[in-house]
């Protein structure tokens, strides 16, 4: 990226500033909603020592009892959705990949009530009679996970309780704006993100999205610029390279050390551009041909490295290597770490490293769960990719969809179609997206909420001393001396790696840009749903984690 990152547009829209709040934030104490281990918190006030036997069995049953208490006491979530399922008959405008499509890939009718049945009783006999669409039973994808949404969990909040907008509707100038983002994506996804300034694709991708009247990206000045392109829109996103230092710092795993380095999707390769191949994907059919990689490992640099990179990569897999950077780094634990103060103890089990990394792990099964709901129970948002198909049929005049005219028209569909020779958004993977809906997305979910468990056990405003970079080949990291050099804080370069894991996903063809920016709230929602409940378990004397939200603002957990 050039070197223009100063400031956000003031007319981005409302959560889209709240995201890139970084001043003036006001102090949000949740201290008074915490349980707080109720006997334990009595015996200590009176000086009586820890508890044993029977007490402590009861004081055990106590801590849990106080935080279901405390979850069941929150008003039920309503769970509006964007109405396309209701609206449109023919369920064009909603999730329907693996089930059976007619030629125009419009879900047939019964296949579609098969899953809502499912939905709906939930019981697994349902589930099991969902009509897949492949007439060849070997090479069927499955639905992935529908199920997990209706699972319970012992610690945080309950799944449903947890809620996400609607959905941009299927023929609104916001769906259209996010689909012609997604389009330039596709068509840029070899550029480096260094060669932005001066790239014809990338500037040409960025004025047009400055001309949509309801593309709600980053802005500087009111327009996109090859500064703010493709990026997300939290504090740190803007400041320094577009990849955060976490993707590229090696990372200290015991005694062996991680070196980013990793063999991508091979350049100049997009897939599911030939309807034939599109249609099949679109019945679940898994296709024969495998992705095709690179020859040599090297650190992330395009678009393309970012969808490669997040295709198999373990859901939690960035932050925990974050977490191994920092404490090779030397970052401090966050100031309200109880063993900061302590002359005797470190921290271990409770307010160490052990501690920090592996919730981590727990945090992220959680979040799924919680998106999960949304996406099979809720939304059900479909792909970018049968998106693309309706843009298609639309304009070779096999079917008609009430479109929005600022996607049919734009210069990206224009440019995909002298590359590609059709209208289908081309995908980075063999097989398109995943089995199971658009909205939420898991791995800004995950993001979200793997990040603020990260800020509230390390000191964010910590500045990373030694930022580096990529060289031209991509084999060897350098020094970064660049804009914002001496500005990457730990919470900034968080914000950015969740940004960039998420829109890594976008780069690939199979999520929207407000799956990212909706899902990363979801998440943080969750992890701090959970440092809620564990606060009432530490022996320690503890006064919360303070930290700065994604939208700007401080809480303290």
């Amino acid at each position: 990226m050039s070197n223009e990152k100063k400031e956000l547009s003031a007319s981005m829209s409302r959560r889209d500033v709240l995201r890139a709040g970084m001043a003036g934030a006001a102090a949000i104490s949740l201290t008074g909603l915490v349980p707080q281990g109720g006997a334990r918190m009595e015996a200590q006030a009176a000086g009586v020592g820890p508890t044993t036997g029977a007490a402590r069995r009861d004081q055990a049953f106590q801590a849990r009892e106080d935080a279901a208490q405390f979850q069941r006491q929150l008003p039920v979530a309503a769970h509006p959705d964007n109405g396309d399922e209701t609206l449109y008959p023919g369920r064009i405008g909603s999730y329907s990949k693996g089930l059976m499509h007619n030629y125009r890939g419009e879900v047939q009718p019964g296949a579609f009530d098969s899953l809502i049945q499912a939905l709906s009783s939930g019981r697994q006999d349902d589930f099991d009679a969902i009509q897949l669409g492949s007439p060849v039973l070997s090479r069927q994808r499955k639905l992935v996970n529908p199920q997990s949404g209706l699972a319970f969990d012992l610690e945080g909040g309950d799944s449903h309780q947890f809620v996400i907008p609607p959905a941009p509707a299927f023929s609104s100038a916001h769906a259209a704006g996010e689909m012609v983002e997604l389009y330039w994506m596709a068509l840029a996804r070899d550029v480096s993100f260094t060669e932005y300034a001066t790239n014809r694709t990338t500037r040409a991708a960025a004025a047009e999205l400055s001309r949509l009247p309801d593309f709600r990206g980053p802005k500087i000045g009111g327009a996109v610029t090859t500064d703010t392109l493709f990026s997300g829109y939290t504090a740190g996103d803007l400041v320094g390279p577009y990849i955060s230092q976490f993707l590229w710092q090696p990372a200290e795993f015991g005694a062996e050390e991680i070196t980013q380095k990793f063999r991508s999707l091979r350049p100049g390769v997009d897939y599911l551009t030939q309807y034939p191949d599109w249609l099949e994907c679109q019945n679940g059919v898994m296709p024969e041909q495998p992705a095709r990689f690179e020859r040599e490992r090297h650190f992330i640099q395009t678009g393309r490295d970012l969808a490669a990179y997040v295709h198999i990569d373990v859901l939690f897999q960035a932050y925990f290597n974050a977490c191994l950077i920092m404490f090779g780094l030397g970052v401090p634990f966050n100031a309200g770490n109880p063993y900061n103060r302590s002359a005797t103890q470190d921290g271990f089990g409770t307010f160490g490293a052990p501690h920090a990394i592996t919730v981590l792990s727990e945090v992220a099964t959680r979040a799924l769960k919680a998106v999960w709901y949304q996406k099979w129970f809720v939304h059900r948002r479909l792909r970018p990719e049968e998106f693309g198909g309706r843009v298609h049929n639309h304009l070779t005049s096999a079917a008609s969809y009430p479109l929005h005219a600022s996607v049919l028209n734009s210069q990206a569909v224009r440019e995909v179609f002298r590359v590609a020779g059709g209208y289908l958004l081309p995908q980075a993977y063999p097989e398109g997206s995943p089995l199971h809906p658009a909205y939420g997305a898991g791995h800004a979910t995950v993001a979200g909420a793997c990040v603020t468990i990260l800020k509230a056990f390390f000191d964010e405003s910590f500045i990373i001393r030694e930022p580096v970079v990529p060289g031209p080949d991509g084999q060897k990291l350098r020094s970064y001396t660049g804009p914002g050099a001496n500005r990457l804080t730990v919470g900034g370069e968080l914000n950015k790696l969740a940004a960039n894991v998420a829109l890594g996903r976008n780069f690939a063809g199979i999520h929207w840009r407000s799956d990212y920016s909706e899902s990363l709230q979801l998440g943080e929602a969750v992890a701090i749903s959970i440092l809620r409940d564990q606060r009432a378990c530490y022996n320690e004397q503890f006064g919360g984690f303070t930290f700065t939200k994604l939208d700007g603002t401080t809480i303290t957990v």
